[in-house]
């Protein structure tokens, strides 16, 4: 056991597939039971800790080899189906090695359609921490529908550590952190901070090039920025490394691995608003003042007299999202107008704000 004691008390690890595979797509209970070695000692030195798990579908892989001519989407239902059972089991299996309890809490996007929805998982985690259970998180492929899928598992761990108010992410892939270029280049440096002050990266991060996950690295890094951005402390780490979680947890200087550092803590209502994109029920499109005004330094409302186009039959309180006359997205909100209101009264001055500042989510985006 380390002698200094970890840096945060709550942590969600994700751990992605890549970490859980064998070379040949397999899961690796091997690999599996050093990650739980690592969480049990966490535990142990009383930090609480959410589990967001990849790995069914390789698990389901495992259980049944099928000749079967299945589309993709029947594949992926069938293996994780059958190893959502496999990966849990060998979870409980394992942190009863150590006097731990694990549960297994399933979620679709659809699950934080609503207030009330996220509210109710929120909920039900907070329970499960109480009763010193390790939640262990998983988008439930076997029922999800591809328009609502989260992008990946990167998204959902970003989503329950700003829900939950969590301290920490660590997001634990098969590389060492984000990195001046393709992580092959042997020019390419890693980049170990990222905070408000740092510069643009989108000139050295891209889809094309690194295959860094579903969504791919900028997808990760904007993930993550978006996470830090709500209040929580963000690592990037190689979950392949031994006692990665552990050392990092304890000094994050010593490993490789890029830290997202933590902004302002956002009220739980942004939280959720942040994490709303595909349930919104309209758009409004705004001009050059309006965005300004919105991205300035002050705590700015969205007012109708810098809306110049509504589409959608929102009500008041749906979510709509705001965007740029040229279709730039910008960010989300909690509509205090009905959409035919807002319409009358588009452009006007001395209106009540369409969306208030307390429910106004702006994206920051690292390819900006």
């Amino acid at each position: 056991m380390k002698e200094n004691k970890p840096m945060y008390r709550q942590v969600v690890v994700k751990i992605g597939t890549n970490v859980l595979t064998d070379e040949d797509g397999y899961l690796n209970s091997d690999q599996l039971y050093h990650l739980v070695e690592q969480i049990a000692e966490l535990k142990k030195e009383g930090t609480d800790v959410i589990l967001i798990s990849s790995g069914a579908f390789a698990a389901g892989k495992n259980v049944l080899q099928t000749h079967a001519n299945h589309d993709p989407i029947s594949r992926r239902q069938l293996w994780s189906s059958l190893g959502q059972v496999t990966l849990i089991n060998t979870y409980d299996k394992y942190f009863k090695q150590h006097n731990l309890l694990c549960s297994q809490i399933l979620v679709t996007k659809s699950d934080f359609r609503d207030r009330q929805h996220y509210l109710n998982m929120q909920n039900c985690i907070s329970v499960l921490l109480k009763e010193n259970v390790i939640p262990i998180i998983n988008e439930n492929d076997a029922t999800s529908i591809t328009e609502l899928m989260f992008t990946d598992n990167d998204e959902l761990a970003g989503l329950i550590a700003s829900m939950m108010d969590f301290e920490a992410l660590m997001i634990l892939s098969n590389i060492d952190g984000l990195y001046t270029g393709n992580p092959a280049d042997s020019q390419s440096k890693i980049i170990p901070r990222v905070d408000s002050k740092t510069e643009s990266m989108r000139n050295y991060i891209s889809p094309q090039r690194s295959n860094f996950g579903r969504g791919g690295m900028i997808t990760k890094a904007n993930f993550a920025k978006k996470t830090a951005n709500s209040g929580v402390t963000v690592y990037i780490a190689n979950g392949l490394r031994k006692n990665i979680i552990t050392d990092i947890l304890h000094d994050d200087t010593k490993i490789p691995n890029t830290k997202f550092v933590a902004g302002k803590r956002k009220s739980n209502v942004k939280k959720w608003i942040a994490h709303s994109a595909g349930f919104e029920k309209g758009t409004v499109y705004i001009n050059q003042g309006a965005k300004q005004a919105l991205q300035s330094s002050h705590a700015t409302s969205l007012l109708l007299v810098g809306i110049i186009k509504i589409q959608g039959d929102f009500k008041k309180g749906d979510i709509i999202q705001i965007k740029e006359e040229n279709g730039s997205f910008v960010g989300l909100g909690r509509s205090q107008y009905d959409a035919s209101v807002a319409m009358q009264n588009i452009g006007r001055e001395n209106c009540k704000p369409l969306i208030h500042y307390d429910y106004l989510y702006l994206e920051e985006s690292l390819e900006q």
